[in-house]
């Protein structure tokens, strides 16, 4: 009897475009076009500069994204609530002010000043979303407040000397110089892919329960082979320079994290219907106050944990760290990122692949030695494209 060895191939590829077709019909292509983007950009860059997709730049590319993807995990669930949080930047820049007088002033333990400063974010993160939902004022108004007193406070606690630097080989500074070796990078790809077959598997056990359609093995398979791919792939291109900068693992690792607590527990299910319609989640039982309360928790945690790295990855705490380039940029790598402004909508993904596209584009146009001021003009391009489409997709979503 013959066999047809092009017939799973086929069911492969219908699923997928199935599951394509159903992601414009549901409105939430954002993440998809961005991939497709992605792979466009670096296309284009590599084809004009061989240097582009080198080992060394991609090891150099992937610090750079870092601690602004780790500030943009708190942007996402802020965006997602129905909310926008102005500050993030100068929480990051105040945060890395007060841990350099902590750790290098003060001599308090490394480890112990960065808890204290990350529990100082979220302590600002929660005040200003106590003060917007108890009186009733926008967030972007209280939180555009907060940026201004942040950076006062800022520039107050670095004193006139304006900055203090972080001594090359401690632990502070090790956050954003520290490479894995190449067993432990191949280790942390492992298990990447493990978490994400896991996750699936648990959705596809999740549906047969609740009698909803599940994914077919070839579609998980499939998955599942393509991040494997993309993983190994990106771990043998550093290991062919320094390593898998620590810095980026920390970012994955807070990815997944704020993945999994958004996607697989209840409270995951209440940020989404508080942002998709807050009258509606109140009276379903959902407090609304508290879910937006700890969103900005979470925000201000990581906008602290994040300034905390960008000092460290420039080696010092200073009044231009965490400016008005790191707070747009954290927006802009959001919504780029497939996280919608109407909000409802958006995942932790969106950070990591928001900022991927806007390092690129940047580290791309440095290598041509382009103009700062065409830089900022190609971004804006790229974030007014993902808010248009963004627009596009809802209403695709709404009529299907």
């Amino acid at each position: 009897m013959a066999i047809d060895v092009s017939a799973e191939p086929r069911r492969a590829g219908t699923g997928l475009l199935r599951s394509a077709s159903a992601t414009w019909r549901a409105g939430n292509i954002g993440a998809l076009s961005t991939v497709v983007s992605l792979v466009a950009i670096w296309a284009i860059f590599q084809s004009l500069n061989s240097l582009f997709l080198s080992p060394g730049n991609l090891y150099n590319l992937s610090r750079q994204i870092s601690y602004g993807g780790v500030v943009s995990l708190g942007i996402v669930l802020v965006l997602i609530v129905g909310e926008v949080d102005l500050s993030v930047g100068s929480i990051g820049g105040l945060s890395a002010a007060v841990l350099a007088v902590l750790a290098e002033n003060h001599g308090v333990n490394p480890v112990l000043a960065i808890v204290l400063v990350v529990l100082l974010g979220a302590a600002l993160g929660a005040a200003q979303s106590l003060i917007f939902t108890r009186f009733r004022v926008p967030s972007f108004v209280v939180t555009l407040g907060g940026l201004l007193l942040f950076y006062g406070l800022q520039q107050r606690v670095l004193g006139k000397t304006g900055t203090i630097r972080f001594p090359f080989g401690e632990t502070i500074a090790q956050i954003e110089n520290e490479t894995l070796t190449r067993p432990i990078g191949y280790a942390a790809a492992t298990v990447t892919v493990l978490c994400y077959l896991a996750a699936l598997l648990a959705n596809r056990s999740a549906c047969r329960r609740t009698g909803l359609p599940q994914r077919s093995w070839t579609d998980i398979a499939v998955r599942v082979g393509a991040v494997a791919a993309v993983a190994y792939v990106v771990v043998w291109e550093l290991n062919r320079v320094n390593g898998v900068p620590l810095a980026f693992v920390l970012l994955l690792a807070l990815v997944v994290l704020f993945w999994a607590m958004t996607t697989q527990t209840s409270y995951g299910q209440r940020v989404f219907a508080v942002g998709g319609n807050p009258e509606a989640a109140r009276r379903a039982g959902i407090n609304v106050t508290a879910i937006k309360v700890s969103v900005f928790c979470l925000s201000g945690a990581t906008a602290a944990f994040g300034g905390m790295m960008s000092g460290a990855y420039v080696g010092a705490a200073s009044q231009t760290l965490g400016g008005d380039t790191l707070l747009l940029y954290a927006i802009a790598a959001a919504v780029i990122g497939g996280t919608s402004l109407f909000g409802g909508r958006g995942s932790a993904w969106s950070a990591l692949l928001g900022w991927l596209v806007i390092g690129s584009i940047y580290n791309g146009m440095y290598l041509l030695n382009v103009e700062s001021d065409v830089q900022y003009m190609v971004i804006g391009a790229v974030l007014i494209g993902a808010v248009v489409l963004d627009s596009i997709s809802r209403r695709a979503g709404a009529r299907g």
